[in-house]
């Protein structure tokens, strides 16, 4: 009687060993066609800030066509409780040729901020506000690719 129930243990962890190696063996056809990108937006809490009196704005935006165009903007933070905020629209379908990066610099120090953007090595996630503290001077440097955005850098209410 012990070698039979041996015997049917063994063979059922045979059998579990067998089905546990054959899952999982199917093919897929390889695909032919093109890849598409898509926008995923990263999971991130909502800010919870507005911002008041502006220290850059130009409600025209700022458009850029290819990854050659840099803008620089300069101004004065006079309260060390401010934030950017930034809107990009992509103008291709090509969801991967589309970005925007932005560095705020503090020209104080020459310090490099935040480094945050749209797409290529920075997340899809097309309105971000970022909170910034400490007043002074700083530097926005913009770059970007097939690429509409509208930037503001203003106080943050309370």
């Amino acid at each position: 009687m012990k070698y039979h129930v041996l015997a049917a243990c063994i063979l059922m962890i045979a059998g579990v060993a067998i089905a546990g190696c054959t899952q999982g063996t199917t093919t897929t056809p390889a695909s032919t066609g093109t890849q598409v990108a898509t926008e995923t937006a990263r999971i991130t809490p909502q800010v919870s800030f507005s911002l008041g009196d502006h220290y850059l704005q130009d409600p025209q935006g700022y458009t850029f066509q290819t990854e050659k165009d840099v803008l620089v903007k300069e101004f004065r933070v006079d309260d060390p409780s401010w934030g950017v905020y930034f809107k990009v629209q992509p103008l291709s379908d090509d969801v991967q040729k589309c970005w925007f990066s932005i560095d705020v610099t503090d020209v104080n120090t020459q310090k490099l901020v935040i480094h945050d953007g749209y797409g290529k090595d920075q997340p899809y996630e097309r309105e971000q506000w970022i909170a910034m503290h400490g007043d002074g001077p700083y530097k926005l440097t913009m770059t970007g690719n097939c690429a509409k955005v509208w930037v503001t850098a203003a106080k943050r209410n309370p």
